[in-house]
C-alpha cells in the first residue's frame, strides 16, 4: 500500500518503540525468570529512567542486560525527539494535516478532473482549471511550495505520489472522475498512466502531454482521447505571429491572454434550462437579451457548425459556443441555464 513518505518516520518510530518494549519483556522473563508483569513494570521503570526500586536485585547477566538496553534506548529516544522536533518547527504536522484534510475532500469528489504533474504545463493547467471553477485534483511527487507560483490558489488539492502507481490514482478518485490530464516530462511515464487510467477507469477522459510524434500514436493506441504536443504547438504560434499576426492577436483576445473583456463559453443542452431545451436559435434571442452571441454550434451528429443558422434547432448532445463581454456572458447564464448561482452575478 502506498504511503507518503511523510509518515514513514512516524511509522518506523513507532515500530521501533513497540520493538523495544517485547525485547525487554523478554529479555527480563529469559534472563532473571520474571513474570510477564514484573517483566513489563521492570521494562517501563528501566527506558523511563524514573529511578523505582527493581523487583528483586538484579543478576550480573540481568545487570549486563538492562545497561545495553538503556544505552539502545537512549540511542532510541534521540532519535525520536529529533523526529518530534523536526515535525514541530519545521511544519510537519501542519503538511500531515493538510494532506488528512485533503484526502477527506477527494473522497467526496465525483466527476473531477485528476491533473498528473505540477511542472509548467500542470501549473498553467491547474490555473486554468481554478479561473474555470472546476473541481480537481493534483498528483505531484514532491511536496510543492505554491507561495513560488504567483497566481496559484493555496486551496489546489494536492496528493503528493507517483502518479503512475495504480494506489495513489485511486487515492485521487480515478474510478470516479471524468477527465485525466497527464503533463509529466517523461513520455513513458504518460503512456503508462494512460494505461491505468483507463484500464481503472474505462470511460475517463484522457488528455495526455507528448513531446514525440513517434509517441502520440502510442498514447492513443493505449487509450488517450487527447494528446497535446506542446513543443510544436508552440513553433506553430510563433510562425503564425509571422503570418497571420491579426487573427493570433484576435484568438488570443478570445482566450483570455490580451486585454480584453471578451469571453468564450460553451454551454452544453444539459445546462440549457427547460423552457430554453429544443428551440431554434431564433426564438431563444440570445443576443437580444444578453449581447451574446452564438459563434459556434457542435451538433451531436453534424459535426461544428460556425455562425450557425437562425433557424439551428438546440437539441439533445448539442453544445452552443457563445462569445460576448464578461458581463453578457453572466448575463446569459442568468437567463438561461440551470446552475446560475447569485454570487456569479
Amino acid at each position: 500500500m502506498y504511503m507518503p513518505a511523510v509518515l514513514k518516520k512516524f511509522l518506523i518510530a513507532l515500530i521501533y518503540f513497540v520493538s523495544s518494549i517485547l525485547a525487554g519483556v523478554t529479555g527480563y522473563m529469559i534472563i532473571e525468570g520474571y513474570n510477564p508483569v514484573d517483566a513489563l513494570y521492570m521494562t517501563v521503570i528501566t527506558i523511563s529512567t524514573v529511578g523505582f526500586r527493581e523487583v528483586h536485585p538484579l543478576s550480573d547477566a540481568g545487570k549486563i542486560f538492562t545497561a545495553v538496553y538503556i544505552i539502545f534506548n537512549l540511542v532510541f529516544f534521540a532519535y525520536l525527539v529529533s523526529t518530534v522536533a523536526q515535525y514541530i518547527f519545521e511544519g510537519e504536522l501542519n503538511v500531515i494535516f493538510r494532506r488528512i484534510m485533503t484526502s477527506r475532500e477527494v473522497s467526496r469528489l465525483k466527476n473531477h478532473i485528476i491533473l498528473c504533474g505540477f511542472g509548467r504545463n500542470g501549473r498553467r493547467a491547474a490555473m486554468e482549471l481554478s479561473n474555470s471553477k472546476k473541481r480537481f485534483v493534483v498528483i505531484e511527487k514532491e511536496e510543492i511550495s505554491l507561495e513560488k507560483y504567483p497566481g496559484a490558489d493555496k486551496k489546489f488539492n494536492f496528493i503528493i505520489g507517483d502518479a503512475t502507481q495504480d494506489e495513489v490514482l485511486k487515492m485521487a478518485g480515478i474510478e470516479r472522475a471524468n477527465t485525466i490530464i497527464t503533463t509529466l516530462p517523461k513520455d513513458s511515464e504518460n503512456v503508462f498512466i494512460t494505461l491505468t487510467a483507463r484500464e481503472l477507469n474505462p470511460e475517463i477522459k484522457i488528455i495526455s502531454r507528448a513531446s514525440d510524434e513517434n509517441v502520440e500514436k502510442k498514447l492513443h493506441r493505449a487509450g488517450a482521447d487527447y494528446v497535446v504536443m506542446p513543443d510544436a504547438l508552440g513553433g506553430y504560434h510563433m510562425a503564425n505571429i509571422v503570418t497571420k499576426p491579426f487573427i493570433v492577436e484576435f484568438v488570443e483576445l478570445l482566450s483570455g491572454f490580451g486585454e480584453s473583456d471578451f469571453v468564450l463559453e460553451e454551454v452544453s443542452y444539459l445546462e440549457m434550462k427547460q423552457d430554453y431545451r429544443d428551440l431554434p436559435l431564433s426564438e431563444m434571442n440570445i443576443r437580444k437579451h444578453t449581447g451574446a452571441t452564438v459563434i459556434g454550434f457542435k451538433n451531436h451528429a453534424r459535426g461544428f457548425m460556425f455562425n450557425p443558422e437562425p433557424q439551428t434547432v438546440f437539441t439533445s448532445r448539442d453544445v452552443m459556443i457563445i462569445l460576448g463581454k464578461e458581463k453578457s456572458i453572466r448575463e446569459f447564464k442568468k437567463i438561461y441555464t440551470r446552475h446560475f448561482k447569485l454570487n456569479e452575478a
